[in-house]
């Protein structure tokens, strides 16, 4: 009885908790998150209150984590990449239209104008005696008051009310301004540019559901919406606000189709792949040869040598990179410096020509990378079998045709998921990017910006956030679906390799 109402308890806490934030979203337009929340809530109650469900309830907290976490950020990267979402299409359609509608009211230009004093209670309510330009009666007018008819000039005092001192009244002149007085219809402001005058205000915009449209008062122009962004049917757009809507596949439409896109596009991903081939070849290359070099029992200070090449291991890569881009800085480097010494004056230009950015980054990212290889490479060692080695020592095999014909063989057996694991890191190796040149140097004449280091995660992070010319996170996110079923495939084809590679080492 007692666990079954702690059970009860721990679910009304969560249940509680799970309605108001799914009506809190809902209330912000926002459906898809809630949808998931709710599903999720009502799986964990029914698993924790029904009896036959009691083996789930061990799972079910960390299956919820993983739905909500996991599954949920995949299925609703999808479902951006197939909507306008991004800068001037962040709102929901609510949020635009009452954008639109709560707009500074406007002065039509046919309009009259009323020349006004200004008049304050004991309460600082202010009121307004208004005095149409033309000539005609003068009324007054309090905010959410209608209009109330006077003759006569100013008085000193009315109704509760004072005249205001002129300098006062100048004093409160951004006050003022921001006020409204009247009830619709009937709205009177003091006029933004005139001093002195004021007028009948009405509604920028005004929503008509019957056609799904906003209304500009002063032109009686239509708009409609048209992939989340309201236009005329001459094609005017009001751009100051759109809300997401979804449009379909055109950003994989614009990501392979658009030459200004699709070519950009095709280079970073070559490079994508090269930068992550190669990185895996040449820290594992470099990790196995210092671990094959020190895998030598009688070697003086053996152990002190090792801790000392995991130095760059331990070291976080916002430290270690920086102080390398300032070790190949062209003018102060040590290690530009030691190149100009070498060539008589000259130094590769590590940030500006796009061949040798490239070979920075994937010399700094073998130095980071080649010590967690030669943990990885040294620990495999230890498995391998010695009496292998003894008989082929026996056949006169030299020490290279051990290595090639065994060593290797056995390492890529234990070693190959390691390997596919690192190529996909470093397919998103966002860190060693960005932090050497920001992808640069930039590439010319793109739509989109875009360096030549820039791999496919620092490229769609620079069209989702960081792009000048506005975000695009629609497209941003048809290449991160991209790149997922890229490294879905490349993956699966690894992971084919490695296991061709057991079957190999279980005849060596």
């Amino acid at each position: 009885m007692v666990s079954l109402l702690l059970r009860v308890g721990a679910l009304a806490v969560i249940d509680a908790f799970a309605i108001w934030l799914i009506y809190s979203m809902l209330s912000d337009g926002i459906w898809t998150f809630p949808l998931v929340l709710g599903l999720v809530t009502l799986a964990l109650n029914f698993v924790f209150l029904v009896p036959g469900m009691y083996p789930l309830r061990w799972v079910s907290p960390g299956l919820s984590l993983m739905v909500i976490f996991v599954a949920y950020p995949i299925l609703f990267t999808i479902y951006i990449s197939f909507t306008n979402f991004g800068d001037g299409h962040l709102l929901t359609k609510q949020q635009t239209i009452d954008y639109y509608e709560n707009l500074p009211p406007v002065l039509p230009d046919d309009a009259q104008l009323y020349a006004y004093t200004l008049f304050v209670n004991a309460n600082e309510e202010l009121m307004l005696w208004l005095q149409p330009d033309g000539g005609g009666d003068p009324f007054t007018v309090t905010p959410n008051g209608v209009p109330v008819p006077r003759s006569g000039e100013p008085p000193e005092s009315l109704d509760g009310f004072s005249k205001m001192n002129p300098f006062r009244a100048a004093a409160m002149e951004t006050v003022l301004k921001a006020a409204v007085f009247g009830i619709e219809p009937d709205i009177f402001q003091v006029h933004p540019r005139f001093p002195g005058e004021a007028g009948r205000f009405e509604p920028a915009y005004v929503y008509d559901a019957t056609q799904d449209a906003l209304i500009e008062n002063a032109t009686n122009q239509v708009y409609k919406p048209i992939d989340g962004t309201y236009t005329a049917p001459d094609g005017t757009r009001l751009t100051e606000g759109g809300f997401s809507a979804v449009v379909g596949p055109r950003n994989y439409v614009r990501l392979f189709t658009d030459p200004s896109l699709r070519q950009p596009f095709l280079l970073v991903f070559l490079w994508t792949v090269i930068f992550a081939a190669l990185s895996v070849l040449l820290t594992f290359s470099l990790g196995m040869f210092l671990a094959i070099m020190f895998d030598v029992p009688e070697m003086p200070g053996r152990r002190v040598l090792r801790s000392l090449l995991l130095i760059p291991y331990a070291i976080p890569a916002f430290v270690s990179i920086p102080v390398w881009v300032g070790l190949l800085n062209p003018q102060f480097g040590v290690i530009s410096q030691g190149i100009a010494a070498i060539t008589g004056g000259w130094v590769p230009a590590w940030f500006a020509n796009p061949y040798w950015a490239k070979v920075g980054i994937l010399l700094i990212q073998t130095w980071l990378g080649a010590p967690y290889m030669f943990v990885i490479v040294t620990g495999a060692l230890q498995t391998l079998p010695r009496d292998v080695y003894e008989a082929s020592s026996i056949d006169g095999a030299s020490a290279w045709q051990s290595f090639r014909s065994i060593t290797l063989p056995l390492l890529l057996v234990t070693v190959g998921p390691m390997l596919v694991a690192s190529f996909a890191f470093n397919f998103n190796n966002f860190t060693v990017i960005d932090l050497y040149a920001r992808g640069g140097p930039p590439m010319a004449n793109t739509a989109t910006p875009v360096g030549h280091t820039d791999i496919l995660a620092t490229y769609t992070y620079r069209i989702a956030f960081a792009s000048a010319r506005g975000s695009d996170q629609g497209y941003a996110a048809a290449i991160t679906v991209i790149i997922f079923l890229i490294l879905l495939v490349i993956t699966a084809l690894q992971f084919r390799y490695t296991n061709m590679l057991e079957e190999r080492g279980e005849n060596v």
